[in-house]
């Protein structure tokens, strides 16, 4: 199917998730339990999905377990115990989460697992993106960039199944290139909790044992790539080593305009708030929610439904973020000069 039809079809079943939008919602409690508010980026999916409740007079109960799962399941007792009609749940863990599935339908509780995909466990559905391709975009982007040299690849938290589909992906495209002895892969680490001060640390080890001859990172994401620009400053390195990422944050989107974040992959966070909302409305009322895909957990295939990502450079992030309303254009560019 043509990226084009995808599209298309994926906003049709955006638009069917909005379907529960005319049913009565007098009782309807939905809880939300996300891992963190230190990332931009699960700032702005709390943000839209606070909106999403208010639009349509719904009480949205919210948890966050500060990348902490033990904490994360006391806090989805205690909306279990506030019966809750549905859970949306962006496990830390994606294993330990399976716990949480299992006491929510003990309940008659549908879960929702919110953009990773939890595991080992009878997930009613995952909305996410495909984070395979995601993967993929940032793996065929940067060897496109560095055809040839050494290349430090990183990927995001053990206990992130994302984690491993973004890595699943990018060595889709980099393995063959690293079997053929055109790029050398000098380093290959998990990021613990998406930290940027430990990408800071594994690009500081990389560059000292490689002597600085680095021409490419791929950061997992934009938190990350944030924490390697950080060091690559320190080496007088920034612009030379072309580093990737993932989100569309702000700051990202300022360094990719500056040359020294070479791009990211935007997943509109608009987006998947509205269909994970729209299917917990249908869940509440009764209904179905749409499915586009089924993505295996290790226990059962989970009914899926699966947004486009979209890679963002220099050429494209005035269309892509500014003119859709996603940052503002001072976010992106800076304060315009004074007249």
């Amino acid at each position: 199917m043509k990226k084009t039809n995808i599209f298309i079809a994926g906003l049709t079943l955006l638009l069917l998730c909005g379907c529960a939008k005319e049913q009565p919602q007098k009782s309807i409690k939905i809880g939300l339990s996300i891992p963190t508010q230190r990332e931009e980026r699960w700032v702005r999916d709390l943000a839209q999905l606070r909106k999403e409740a208010a639009a349509l007079g719904v009480e949205l109960l919210v948890e966050v377990s500060n990348n902490d799962s033990a904490r994360q399941l006391v806090q989805c007792d205690n909306l279990l115990a506030q019966n809750i009609t549905v859970l949306i749940l962006a496990p830390h863990d994606a294993t330990a989460a399976a716990a949480i599935v299992q006491k929510a339908h003990a309940q008659g509780v549908k879960v929702i697992s919110y953009d990773r995909l939890i595991l080992n466990a009878d997930v009613d559905l995952y909305v996410s993106f495909d984070n395979v391709k995601v993967g993929e975009i940032q793996g065929r982007y940067i060897s496109r960039l560095v055809p040839r040299g050494n290349y430090v690849v990183l990927a995001g938290a053990p206990t992130d199944n994302n984690a491993t589909l973004f890595r699943q992906g990018a060595m889709n495209i980099l393995r063959p290139l690293a079997e053929r002895g055109y790029i050398q892969i000098i380093m290959d680490q998990a990021v613990k909790d998406w930290e940027p001060s430990e990408a800071m640390k594994l690009m500081e080890k990389a560059l000292a044992a490689n002597n600085g001859d680095i021409q490419a990172v791929l950061a997992p994401n934009d938190g990350t790539a944030g924490g390697v620009i950080q060091t690559l400053n320190r080496y007088k390195l920034t612009g030379l080593v072309q580093v990737t990422g993932q989100d569309a944050e702000a700051a990202a989107a300022r360094r990719i305009v500056e040359g020294s974040q070479a791009m990211t992959v935007f997943k509109d966070t608009r987006q998947l708030a509205a269909a994970a909302f729209g299917a917990a409305m249908n869940f509440a009322s009764g209904g179905d929610a749409p499915v586009n895909a089924s993505v295996p957990n290790g226990k059962i295939d989970v009914p899926s439904l699966l947004l486009i990502p979209v890679a963002v450079d220099r050429t494209n992030i005035g269309k892509v973020l500014v003119e859709s309303g996603y940052l503002t254009r001072e976010e992106v560019y800076g304060p315009a000069p004074r007249q």
